[in-house]
């Protein structure tokens, strides 16, 4: 068994966020260049001030442990965040996408910084516990001001691209929600296997069916509708997820950051599912809705169940390396 003391692993929780920090800078910077909406770009120009502080919070509980955060991790994470945006900026329906990507980004922040205040309570420091619960708080705020915009990211996507031909594109995103769940299906496939603890791997096993039959019915109905599931899409995705796996397979402490990671993915898919919804709205199929809302009851339920299991997950982590108390 590895031999990690608790306060080698509580450096090693500021350092993950600290670098989460310099991606969320990335991404923040650019975010209201693209958000298409005056209401996201001003959530989003708020939140990279609060973002600001957060990282100089961070930065200074290293200091307070005579740590320096890894100069080649945060180049790695601030460069993700680039592409990140790069990608959206990328993509006909830039605030839809942009929108769901950052809902998803803030659960992990929100994950991680519960993860960091577990580790900190453990060791004892009082100020790293007071500075996570802050901005973890902000965090979820700020993810909930995201959520409140859902309307509005949908209605500038299909500005962007036009209302013309609603029909196309709402097939264009019930083919984006198959390609999700073909990568969803992929991470919970390696969650079975590395997530350490047999609570979170049931947990796991439980939503890959759920999951399974959720790309079965959105496949059921883009065939419906004379549409067809992107392949290209499709392998791609899948391919992210295995590589995804082989990250967390590869870390020592793998149930915390895979649970991190998988409450993460279910905002992805409740903000790809969101926006599905209104998209469907705007076409008036109320098949396509009624599917929406029947999935995204069990994504945000499947969200709830790892936001109970984050804790023992970060127990596990903390037992595999040797450092629980």
């Amino acid at each position: 068994m590895p031999s990690n003391t608790p306060e080698e692993q509580l450096v090693k929780y500021l350092t993950d966020a600290y670098s989460i920090e310099k991606q969320a800078l990335a991404q923040l910077k650019i975010a209201p260049k693209i958000a298409g909406h005056p209401k996201l770009e001003e959530i989003f120009k708020q939140h990279l001030t609060e973002t600001e502080g957060q990282e100089r919070l961070i930065e200074q509980r290293l200091e307070a442990h005579g740590a320096s955060p890894s100069k080649i991790k945060n180049a790695v994470m601030a460069a993700g965040g680039v592409g990140f945006a790069l990608f959206a900026k990328l993509k006909p329906d830039t605030p839809g996408i942009l929108t769901a990507h950052s809902y998803s980004y803030e659960a992990l922040e929100q994950a991680s910084y519960e993860a960091l205040i577990q580790v900190a309570e453990k060791v004892g420091d009082g100020e790293t516990v007071q500075a996570a619960r802050r901005i973890r708080d902000q965090e979820i705020a700020m993810k909930e001001r995201l959520a409140d915009c859902f309307d509005e990211a949908a209605e500038a996507a299909l500005e962007a691209v036009g209302n013309d031909d609603l029909d196309n594109q709402l097939n264009k995103y019930l083919a984006d929600a198959h390609a999700i769940e073909a990568q969803a299906i992929q991470l919970l496939e390696k969650g079975q296997k590395i997530a350490g603890d047999p609570e979170l791997a049931n947990l796991f096993d439980e939503h890959l069916e759920e999951t399974r039959e959720h790309q079965r019915l959105v496949e059921e109905r883009l065939t419906e509708r004379g549409g067809r599931t992107n392949s290209l899409k499709d392998a791609a995705l899948s391919l992210g997820a295995m590589n995804w796996g082989g990250f967390f397979a590869a870390q020592p402490d793998t149930p915390g950051k895979l649970c991190a990671f998988a409450f993460a993915f279910e905002h992805l898919e409740i903000g790809g599912y969101e926006q599905l919804k209104r998209v469907a709205e705007r076409a008036a199929d109320g098949h396509t809705i009624q599917m929406a809302e029947s999935i995204l009851a069990q994504e945000r339920a499947a969200a709830g169940k790892l936001e109970l299991a984050l804790n023992r997950a970060v127990e596990a982590s903390l037992q595999a390396q040797g450092a629980a108390a």
